[in-house]
């Protein structure tokens, strides 16, 4: 244990009976909410934050050893705040619990537990640091390598909606690697044609969560790609947020490559 670790003292939250098999209760432990959560006759506790967009983890349900946060459906491991789904790609914190003599006792953790327990069954983390859509498949870690490289020139193709989603599966997700069109981000493709016979294209493109730091590059990238089909003159993409993104979006080769089941 750190130095870091062994100054922070076990602090009483809750009695034991005050919650039932696969409930939850927001705990306050030095100025911290956490998610206290029991699961048979064990507790954990957990920052009660979603990795992915900050919502409240206290809202979710709990289901053999994973919360899913109510907003998109991110899973994470009760055990030790692994991500287990998308769209969140990193683990939350997890804290350290005892129970004395009926009592659950939370003691907060600075550093990122170290035994990571099994993933549950059909599941692999999502949290893969990587620039190799390969290997962000497979589950296996790899240095990221910073930006995405610029998308190579689209080459003549007659411009169609077929074809401008086929494009568009050329911008990857940096934190997913998945593509924006398997993950179910293009909500709306519209071709107007100008008086130089060239096409003016437009897109309604949503994010997986409104304060997604990799929207302006999804944008951009979007604008360049397509931009580069032979007879595009125009390209607009237009950010919408309603409907809101779920993962029931998602194609099967997305799920697939995300391990999702």
């Amino acid at each position: 244990m750190s130095h870091a670790e062994a100054s922070h003292q076990f602090t009483p939250v809750a009695h034991a009976a005050d919650l039932t098999d696969k409930g939850r209760m927001v705990v306050e432990v030095e100025d911290r909410l956490l998610v206290l959560v029991r699961v048979g006759d064990d507790f954990f506790a957990l920052d009660d934050v979603c990795t992915h967009d900050d919502g409240p983890l206290s809202d979710g349900t709990v289901d053999d050893y994973a919360i899913a946060c109510p907003r998109h459906g991110a899973k994470f491991d009760v055990r030790t705040g692994a991500a287990l789904t998308m769209p969140a790609t990193r683990p939350t914190q997890a804290h350290d619990v005892e129970v004395r003599d009926g009592q659950v006792y939370v003691r907060i953790r600075s550093t990122p537990k170290t035994a990571e327990a099994p993933h549950l069954p059909g599941q692999k983390p999502a949290f893969v640091s990587t620039s190799d859509p390969a290997a962000a498949a497979t589950g296996e870690l790899a240095p990221a390598q910073g930006e995405l490289a610029p998308p190579p020139v689209e080459p003549e193709r007659s411009v169609s909606e077929d074809s401008v989603r086929e494009a568009l599966k050329q911008v990857i997700d940096p934190e997913l690697f998945v593509n924006i069109v398997d993950l179910g981000l293009i909500y709306n493709v519209s071709i107007d044609e100008q008086t130089d016979g060239k096409k003016h294209v437009a897109i309604d493109m949503t994010m997986t969560s409104p304060a997604c730091p990799a929207g302006p590059q999804l944008i951009q990238n979007s604008k360049d790609v397509l931009g580069r089909i032979d007879g595009v003159s125009a390209v607009d993409v237009k950010l919408v947020m309603i409907p809101p993104w779920t993962p029931d979006r998602m194609t099967e080769a997305a799920r697939d490559q995300l391990g999702i089941f």
